[in-house]
């Protein structure tokens, strides 16, 4: 461990994660990878900086919001960095986001530019006139002859005719640089304002220093760009220590992340739970030779999931980590040679991390409570959300909505989300607890479980449950499932209920969406 990192006041990301690497003589390495088409630093520099051009042209200057509405590919690269070179800020979403979803964004937002691919045109709104700068990529695939949808100027024309060289806006590290948000899973998503350090702050102590990131890595992600998850571990991470991002824009399977993986020998595989799942069940199964390390985050990953993943593939290491749109990216994780199968690891140096009970007061070792997360990647506020901010944001301090304990050598344990907390006769379950003991049954592929009530009003566990290929449901097996949770659990956390799915449902950032079994 050494000092924490610093930044200088006048600091802009684009130069830090994009610039520098061209200064110090890494401007004829490959930066990124679409398909077999392969651009430089150097490359991605030339085009970042006509899209600061473009922007700045149409009116775009400094702390005006630019909404991204892009698939994976050089397009977002560029206009993410364009908006930075411009001071501008960032506001990435879901290109597959439903009319309405793409409405709250535009009013919540007040974006001054948007970048959209050409299949987002017909359910965006009538856009407002303070949206100046209209760009569309990839219209010669959505019209006749080729001509950008009326309003909206195609991205490559703008470029075309804009600059190669521009100066950076001169931003300083505590101008807000883009807004990441909240998953929405109760709520409309809220934006979590971070300013240019936070991004670098996490970059420096998390993927250089815990994750130990190269300039020969190679990588590629199951979460998608838009996503600060994807966007920090297949954006800013691959360009500040000089590696290579693998982008592809259609929907992630595990034939199309095997694909990636051997084609262009990734070795650090941003994944999450439900793809590991689906990677294991692959025949035959692929060797993956290349990989070093696998990221996952999300949601819980069962220890089992775990367990089968490093049998089938010990090269390949499985850091399991939290992280969110208020901190930006992973605080706490497993560490390359200190994995404890079913712990969330230890903090990432240069965060502080507290387990407190309702009153704010710290918990001893072993006993559940809400966790608080200290850094300098921390979110200002969420964006015109003040009782919300109020509620989050309490001094230094982001209070999650995570219940974890603390063993005695300090590694932390989740318990699950304070809202999805059982009480089933008086006492507190966790729905990880059962779905973790459920999952080492063998029909059972994956499971998740809420709180129902039964004919006396009270609340018992009920179990959704997906099975294996060739499991058939049955009252036979509700029982068998039953009896395998009585015998390793607590008599009263067996699920009272079962019932079979054919899939989980999962909101754009793969987590299961509870209130949809509800």
């Amino acid at each position: 461990m050494g000092d924490l990192p610093t930044f200088p006041e006048r600091f802009n990301l684009a130069h830090y994660y994009l610039d520098a690497r061209v200064e110090e003589g890494r401007g004829d390495r490959v930066a990124v990878a679409v398909g077999d088409d392969e651009h430089t630093y150097a490359d991605v520099q030339r085009r970042a900086n006509r899209a600061s051009h473009a922007l700045r042209a149409r009116g775009v200057d400094l702390e005006d919001r630019v909404l991204l509405l892009l698939f994976d590919g050089l397009p977002f690269v560029e206009a993410w960095f364009g908006t930075l070179k411009a001071g501008a800020v960032f506001c990435m979403a879901n290109p597959l986001a439903t009319a309405e979803e793409l409405a709250y964004l535009v009013e919540y937002t007040r974006c001054r530019a948007i970048v959209a691919d050409a299949s987002v045109l017909a359910r965006l709104p009538e856009l407002p006139s303070r949206c100046r700068a209209r760009f569309v990529v990839g219209a010669d695939a959505a019209t006749t002859d080729g001509a950008a949808t009326e309003g909206f100027e195609g991205w490559e024309d703008a470029l075309a005719g804009a600059a190669d060289h521009t100066e950076n806006a001169d931003t300083l590290a505590d101008d807000v640089a883009g807004w990441l948000f909240t998953s929405g899973t109760t709520g409309k998503p809220k934006g979590a304002v971070h300013f240019h350090r936070h991004f670098a702050f996490n970059t420096e102590v998390y993927a250089k220093r815990t994750l130990g990131l190269r300039e020969d890595d190679v990588f590629v992600s199951v979460s998608r760009l838009f996503f600060g998850y994807g966007t920090g571990t297949n954006l800013m991470f691959p360009f500040a220590v000089g590696g290579k991002a693998v982008f592809f824009p259609d929907k992630p399977t595990p034939e199309r992340i095997v694909e990636h993986v051997e084609r262009h020998g990734v070795t650090v595989l941003t994944n999450v739970p439900a793809m590991i799942r689906q990677m294991l069940e692959l025949d035959p199964s692929p060797a993956l030779d290349s990989l070093r390390v696998c990221l996952s985050a999300g949601e819980a990953l069962p220890p089992e999931l775990l367990a089968r993943w490093q049998s089938r593939w010990p090269h390949a290491e499985v850091l399991d980590g939290i992280g969110s749109a208020e901190m930006f990216h992973i605080y706490l994780t497993n560490k390359p040679g200190d994995v404890r199968p079913g712990s969330l690891g230890t903090p990432v140096e240069g965060y502080a991390l507290r387990i407190v009970d309702a009153d704010g007061n710290d918990v001893p070792d072993g006993e559940m409570g809400r966790l608080w997360v200290r850094g300098d990647s921390t979110a200002l506020c969420y964006w015109n959300r003040q009782d919300a901010s109020r509620a989050t944001f309490h001094g230094d301090w982001c209070v999650t909505a995570d219940l974890f304990r603390r063993d005695a050598e300090g590694y932390y344990w989740y318990a699950g989300r304070a809202d999805d907390m059982l009480k089933v006769r008086g006492q507190f379950v966790s729905p990880l607890e059962i779905e973790d003991c459920l999952a080492t049954h063998g029909a059972v592929k994956e499971c998740a479980v809420i709180g129902v009530e039964d004919d006396a009003g009270l609340t018992i566990p009920k179990a959704f449950v997906v099975l294996r290929e060739g499991v058939e449901p049955s009252d036979a097996l509700v029982a068998e499932l039953q009896a395998h949770a009585q015998a390793r659990l607590t008599r009263y956390k067996f699920p009272r209920a079962v019932a079979f799915l054919p899939a989980l449902p999962r909101n754009d950032r793969g987590k299961v969406l509870r209130r949809a079994l509800r």
